[in-house]
């Protein structure tokens, strides 16, 4: 038997990270084991799903690497079969229609509440056909004795009384099917053999189970995944800083990082800490995934993208770079060559591809150079005597960066100056702020003509 996976996403916002750990879980568990890995978008909440978040969601599937085997399948083109088997069901006794409103349910549920029972509605119309030619319900005819167990893979068995679950409505009285029972035909029909998913949906297998066994389908194997909190052990939001998929696409972070940093937030494989695909994809299995959330650590993050920046290639981080200039409305373009020269030496400090493009922006700007505070109180009246001095002694030279280094040196002993002393302003004039890579490599970087255009222009 082929192990298949699906990951179903719901287009009611961008992709979590909790998601796409779930997404990479089933991606790397269908590859070690030689199977597919499909993807089903559960787009029937048409009040709150779009086609903008649809298309964040494949976007940031796609940016992660994480191959599908067949095309996506949406779920909401897929009622007419929902209704087909909740039908099917009815005939085979299995399901039956249920005429109960909206107010009988409720004032049982506030009954129950009051009584401190559990908030199920047993229906009057399991074991009734008398009703009325209106719109039904169709509900499932849930067994009242035993017990419901999950065997699941990360969570152990786990048990419940089926006395604690009701009747579950599968087909509303307007013909659209309920999640509950859409994500069992589809995972049905799908064939899908494992569901790993988040641990808020054990209580969901429970009634699936039911609708899988009334059928007469085989049940998948299961795996509830623990969730991932903040940084206080909170449920991950917003207000710890970036929570989706495309937040840290934006904060600069490469997606082998958030491949090995997920797969590493919850599960273990020994010391293996630094994963690339190839190698989470031989190691992975269910049995290292742990049972208690993971907490996230930025930090951690911060110092795992720079591991992964300092191993990737100069010319992709350069397209990168260029491409966030741009967005930032820099002409990064015509200096790209610029950009992939200064490359080597600054990726082995960044921390994310923002900070490489916030190095990097001074090549892109034009003259006269927009200058913040601090390289303004740089620019005094000694200082710029001094930068018409420096520009004459560095236009003299063949440009390199060792030549141009031994310059600047040799100009600071002459004028009794600190080598700060030089190289800051300098670094002002050039770049409009106070932080650039060495003085040495920016002037190569930027070259002869526009180096020393770009000194006189912050001395006049």
């Amino acid at each position: 038997m082929t192990v298949r996976t699906r990951f179903a996403p719901s287009p009611t916002g961008l992709l979590h990270i909790g998601g796409a750990r779930t997404a990479l879980f089933n991606y790397l568990f269908s590859r070690h084991l030689g199977g597919q890995f499909l993807l089903r978008i559960e787009d029937t909440d048409r009040a709150r799903s779009t086609e903008a978040n649809t298309q964040a969601i494949l976007d940031s599937l796609n940016w992660l690497g994480l191959e599908r085997d067949e095309p996506e399948i949406y779920q909401s083109t897929r009622a007419a079969r929902h209704a087909e088997v909740a039908r099917s069901m009815l005939d085979t006794g299995h399901a039956y229609r249920c005429w109960a409103t909206q107010e009988e349910i409720a004032a049982a549920r506030d009954a129950a509440r009051a009584a401190g029972k559990p908030l199920r509605f047993d229906s009057p119309w399991r074991d009734r056909t008398d009703g009325p030619d209106t719109p039904y319900a169709i509900r499932l005819r849930a067994p009242r004795e035993g017990e419901t167990t999950v065997q699941d893979r990360v969570q152990g068995t786990v048990t419940v009384a089926n006395s604690e679950l009701d009747d579950m409505i599968i087909l509303r009285s307007d013909g659209t099917p309920t999640y509950q029972h859409a994500v069992v035909v589809d995972d049905h029909d799908m064939a899908i053999t494992d569901v790993i998913r988040g641990d808020d949906h054990m209580t969901n297998t429970f009634r699936q189970i039911q609708v899988f066994l009334a059928n007469g389908w085989d049940v998948p194997t299961f795996a509830h995944v623990p969730m991932i909190h903040g940084p206080d052990g909170a449920k991950l939001s917003k207000r710890h800083g970036a929570a989706s998929v495309t937040d840290f696409r934006d904060a600069g972070y490469l997606p082998e990082t958030m491949c090995n940093y997920l797969l590493r937030l919850g599960w273990a494989h020994g010391d293996a800490e630094i994963l690339g695909r190839d190698e989470a994809i031989k190691l992975f299995t269910l049995e290292g995934v742990g049972k208690s959330p993971g907490r996230m650590d930025y930090k951690k993050l911060d110092n795992l993208n720079g591991v992964w920046l300092r191993e990737a290639d100069d010319d992709r981080l350069t397209a990168d770079v260029v491409a966030r200039l741009t967005a930032r409305a820099l002409n990064a373009e015509p200096v790209a060559d610029r950009i992939r020269m200064l490359m080597p030496g600054l990726k082995e400090r960044a921390k994310t591809l923002v900070e490489l493009a916030d190095n990097t922006a001074f090549l892109a700007r034009t003259m006269p150079l927009e200058m913040d505070a601090k390289a303004t109180a740089l620019l005094t009246q000694e200082a710029k005597t001094m930068l018409r001095d420096v520009a004459n002694d560095l236009a003299a030279t063949d440009f390199s960066a060792p030549a141009l280094d031994a310059a600047i040196r040799a100009y600071a002993e002459r004028s009794g100056r600190k080598l700060g002393q030089v190289a800051q302003p300098l670094r002002a004039a050039l770049t409009g702020t106070t932080t650039s890579p060495g003085i040495d490599v920016t002037l190569a970087a930027l070259g002869r003509d526009e180096a020393v255009a770009r000194l006189l222009a912050a001395a006049a």
